[in-house]
């Protein structure tokens, strides 16, 4: 299975930590240029590019906030600039603001649904004018151009307390569906990826104890929380011509989450 992306130039959005950043080094690991895409911490950035190119990959840090339709256009056409193109965009940039429903500020529902939707809809709307515009080139890839979707078990996983990160995330996946739709005929593929409990900064609290650790496996059959590799993998996999004929299609990267682990023993 030849997963390589030589040649090919990737943008990957909330970059800078997380699985955004573990996204970037399995690309870059892969061959592809990689934009690292920030909004705030740039030294955070600027040594991830460094660490992917002291490994003789190829990468820059370009600040954009991805739900500022300006900002967006400006980074596309920074990397454009640069690179010539865009061959890959992976939709990573995505955050959470939690409340009961009834004490959630109007302003939180907004922010959240900006970043994790809106965003995805104005970067995938740079990329995809990009595609059309540059063309086919077979030496890079079958495809026209890939998107990838950075989504979440709870685009179908009902979740109370977070319910506009939950909100978003299954706006992403009728929008990255949609799209397929829409832009199969071109040669453009838009998938998902749809990580479960992954161990990143923003939910340490969920699995740094053993004790938090054996509560959150209560929710996982295969019994091992998961790492951003796992996710590089995928992604990995997505933007590679070993993928050529996925296009529409939810990855869900989660150990069995989406399984309804407590019915494992009948209910």
């Amino acid at each position: 299975m030849d997963l390589s992306l030589k040649g090919q130039r990737a943008l990957v959005t909330g970059a800078n930590s997380g699985i955004g950043a573990g996204v970037a080094r399995a690309l870059a690991g892969a061959g592809a240029a990689v934009v690292v895409n920030y909004v705030a911490n740039h030294e955070v950035a600027d040594a991830i590019v460094e660490e992917i190119e002291s490994q003789g990959g190829k990468a820059m840090a370009i600040q954009a906030d991805v739900a500022k339709e300006d900002q967006v256009q400006a980074m596309f056409r920074q990397m454009i600039e640069a690179w010539g193109s865009i061959d890959i965009l992976v939709n990573n940039a995505g955050l959470q603001r939690d409340f009961s429903f009834h004490e959630m500020p109007l302003k939180d529902w907004q922010f959240v649904l900006d970043v994790n939707l809106t965003g995805q809809f104005l970067c995938s709307r740079e990329a995809i004018r990009e595609f059309l515009r540059r063309g086919i080139k077979p030496e890079l890839s079958v495809a026209l151009g890939k998107i990838i979707c950075m989504s979440s078990v709870h685009d179908i996983i009902p979740w109370g307390g977070h319910v506009n990160y939950a909100a978003s995330k299954g706006g992403v996946m009728l929008m990255m569906k949609s799209l397929a739709q829409e832009y199969g005929a071109r040669r453009i593929r838009v998938n998902s990826i749809c990580p479960g409990a992954i161990k990143t900064p923003i939910n340490t609290e969920a699995w740094d104890t053993p004790e938090a650790e054996r509560e959150l496996l209560r929710l996982i059959p295969y019994k091992r929380v998961g790492v951003v590799e796992d996710i590089g993998k995928a992604a990995v996999f997505l933007a590679s011509d070993a993928s050529d004929y996925m296009t529409g299609t939810n990855l869900y990267v989660d150990g069995g989450m989406t399984l309804y682990p407590g019915f494992e023993a009948g209910g």
